[in-house]
C-alpha cells in the first residue's frame, strides 16, 4: 500500500422523513443513525494505522457533519471544496420513491430525453472532471499523509467510473457507494488507481433509508 492514499468518504444517512430527492437543498442534515455511521467511518480510518494529513468536505451540511468525527479523530480542520458537492438535478424537492415518486409521473418524463448526459441535471462528464480536479489539487499539495474527502454518492461514483476507464452513463441504482463508505485511491505518476472499498457502517445499513439523490 502506498505511503499516501486519498479516501473518498460518503456522508451518513440524512434525516429525510418525506423521502424527497434533496440534492443541494438546504436543511438536510444527518439523522441520528447518520451520525453513528459517520462515527463508524471515522473509527475505521483511525483504526487503520495510517496518518491523515488533510480533511476536505463538500459544503453541504450532511458532508460537513460527517467530516466532524474524522476531524476530531485526527485533530484536523475541515477544508471546504465546492468541487466535490452533490450535482444539480431538476428533481430536487420531489419524491424519489413510493406511489408519489416523480419518476412515475408522465409530466416529468420529458426530462429523460437524454439519459447519457443526463438531461435531468449536471452532465456526468462535468461531475467527473471537477471531482478529479479536486483530487489532483489535494494530492499535489499534500507532501505526506493520507487525504480524506467527504462527498456524496454521485461524485464518488463518477470518480470511480472515470478512473476505471468505464462509461459514465449508468443506472443510479447500481452504484456501489453505500452510506459512510470509504473508496480509496492512489496516484502513480499521472494515473489514479482505485485500491480499496470499505463499508464501516455495514451493520447499520439495514436500518437506513437512502433516497436523496439521482
Amino acid at each position: 500500500m502506498s505511503d499516501k492514499l486519498l479516501h473518498l468518504v460518503r456522508h451518513g444517512e440524512v434525516h429525510n422523513p418525506e423521502g424527497v430527492l434533496y440534492g443541494r437543498l438546504p436543511g438536510y442534515r444527518l439523522s441520528e443513525l447518520g451520525h453513528r455511521m459517520a462515527e463508524a467511518a471515522a473509527l475505521e480510518l483511525a483504526g487503520s494505522d495510517r496518518a491523515v494529513a488533510r480533511l476536505i468536505a463538500s459544503p453541504l451540511e450532511r458532508a460537513q457533519q460527517s467530516a466532524r468525527p474524522i476531524a476530531s479523530a485526527f485533530s484536523l480542520e475541515i477544508v471546504t471544496d465546492e468541487r466535490i458537492i452533490e450535482p444539480t438535478n431538476s428533481f430536487e424537492g420531489l419524491k424519489g420513491s413510493g406511489p408519489d415518486s416523480a419518476f412515475k409521473k408522465p409530466r416529468y418524463w420529458h426530462r429523460y430525453w437524454n439519459p447519457l448526459r443526463p438531461s435531468w441535471g449536471e452532465p456526468y462528464r462535468s461531475i467527473a472532471a471537477r471531482v478529479r480536479e479536486a483530487m489532483d489539487a489535494a494530492w499535489n499539495s499534500t507532501r505526506e499523509g493520507d487525504i480524506v474527502m467527504v462527498s456524496h454518492q454521485s461524485p464518488i461514483w463518477m470518480a470511480h467510473l472515470d478512473i476505471a476507464g468505464k462509461p459514465l452513463f449508468h443506472n443510479p441504482a447500481s452504484r456501489r457507494c453505500e452510506l459512510s463508505s470509504i473508496t480509496s485511491f492512489e496516484k502513480r505518476g499521472e494515473r489514479w488507481f482505485e485500491v480499496d472499498y470499505r463499508t464501516p457502517a455495514a451493520a447499520l445499513l439495514a436500518e437506513a433509508t437512502d433516497v436523496g439523490a439521482v
